[in-house]
């Protein structure tokens, strides 16, 4: 079925920031190294981003280098190729294998060893590269950014998908006041004055980082996640075998699609769904996480039959299952509106299928949905007003198929590979500006 043409009156406001000078380096010229734990075979949604983004790099002529882990979160295990050829994508990967990836010791242990990894790869193939992309998988990734910069003058750009300390301090693992959590605010602020540029996925963790730190309030740019327009399409739940095979086809289905973890509000899910265990709602998370098992333990303390719980899926499965549901959920725990960003809101919008997102007040969440018009956020808690919309959707399922289609449409405008990778590819020539050569 052919889609309706994009209508541009939708787009949002650039996100780039504009007051940074943009250069006429070609892509051609550009040298990059990206420095990622995670990349597929992988899983893990910030692997998934990564490579669809360095794919489209590629496309667009940069020579891109990605330096990451061995798989941690993946279907098949054992170890990935060391090195692996995409175009012009080039991936190495670490030799040390991930240790206990389910324990969170392990899962720290995993990160320092690719760390010191990473720092050896740099020390021995700096000079091939003009600027460094480095991401907050593990979080400490971006001091070797820094020291890549101090002795070898390699310039660095930081991908900051989520910010500590301050999460490990919403989380009440550390205090702000200890001496650790002040020690990393400190270094946060040297690594950021130092780097070239920094990315984050939203407007308030923009802000965030410049209470922190005014002085890179002009380095910073806004560029949100995407999703695969051409991959996730819509498909009708009668013509969708992921549906049918698991008996979804019949029902109308809440879908919450990707990882339950400690930055999530499943509690607010929950109360939802206890409101709604009268009418014929199936509540269908696929996915892993923390909060997985407690949420598990609830469903069945009190004897909830609207709940179905599945694996994560392959990537080839996606198209299928992020569409054998009607409304998709997105969900934010108080206090992370300025320290995370749901990924998993893009590829629910390519699926066209309205959202219900559940957030604290001020969310930038908000607004996206409103310019959107495909669906509402919800307070953390308020159970309530969740159940009543998604009942409304129930009842109403022609404006749930509307609701959707405007999501699709608007996210065709504005977050597809194509147009996040030229968002990101602007930064990166910005950053290397004053080492690479300018072509007129």
């Amino acid at each position: 079925m052919l889609e309706k043409p994009i209508d541009r009156r939708l787009r949002i406001p650039k996100v780039i920031n504009p007051t940074r000078s943009v250069t006429t380096i070609e892509s051609s010229d550009l040298q990059l190294l990206v420095m990622t734990q995670f990349f597929p075979p992988d899983f893990a949604a910030t692997g998934q981003l990564i490579d669809e983004l360095v794919g489209q790099l590629g496309i667009q002529g940069t020579n891109v280098s990605v330096f990451t882990g061995q798989p941690e979160y993946a279907f098949q295990k054992g170890n990935a190729p060391e090195v692996e050829k995409k175009g012009r994508v080039l991936v190495k990967r670490s030799r040390m294998t991930q240790l206990f990836p389910s324990r969170i010791r392990g899962k720290a242990i995993s990160g320092l060893l690719f760390a010191i990894s990473s720092i050896f790869h740099i020390a021995k193939q700096a000079k091939q590269y003009q600027v460094l992309l480095v991401t907050t998988d593990p979080p400490f990734l971006p001091v070797i950014g820094y020291f890549a910069n101090l002795f070898l003058k390699l310039p660095y750009v930081c991908l900051l998908y989520d910010l500590y300390p301050d999460i490990a301090i919403e989380l009440n693992v550390v205090t702000a006041t200890h001496p650790n959590a002040r020690m990393w605010q400190l270094i946060n602020r040297q690594i950021w004055k130092r780097s070239a540029g920094i990315i984050v996925l939203s407007d308030s963790m923009k802000s965030r980082i410049i209470a922190h730190c005014p002085d890179v309030a002009d380095k910073i740019s806004v560029i949100h996640s995407w999703s695969n327009d051409e991959q996730i399409i819509p498909i009708s739940k009668s013509d969708n075998w992921f549906a049918k095979e698991h008996i979804l086809d019949a029902q109308f289905v809440v879908l919450y699609s990707g990882n339950m973890g400690r930055c999530h509000d499943i509690d607010t899910l929950f109360q939802a769904a206890l409101k709604l265990k009268e009418h014929p709602i199936l509540f269908v998370c696929i996915g892993d996480g923390a909060k997985r098992s407690k949420l598990k333990e609830k469903v069945t303390a009190h004897g909830l039959t609207s709940f179905r719980f599945l694996p994560y899926q392959e990537k080839s499965v996606l198209p299928y299952s992020l569409t054998s549901g009607d409304v998709s959920l997105v969900s934010i725990a108080p206090g992370m509106e300025s320290l995370v960003a749901p990924s998993k809101l893009y590829p629910a919008m390519a699926a066209g299928r309205p959202i219900a997102a559940i957030c604290p007040p001020g969310s930038y969440l908000t607004q996206l949905l409103r310019s959107a018009q495909n669906g509402t956020t919800f307070d953390n808690g308020d159970a309530s007003s969740l159940a009543y919309y998604i009942l409304y959707l129930f009842h109403h399922q022609d404006e749930a198929k509307r609701l959707g289609e405007l999501g699709r449409q608007y996210m065709r405008a504005n977050f597809t590979p194509k147009i996040t990778s030229k968002q990101y590819l602007h930064v990166l020539k910005t950053a290397c500006k004053d080492i690479c050569k300018t072509k007129h």
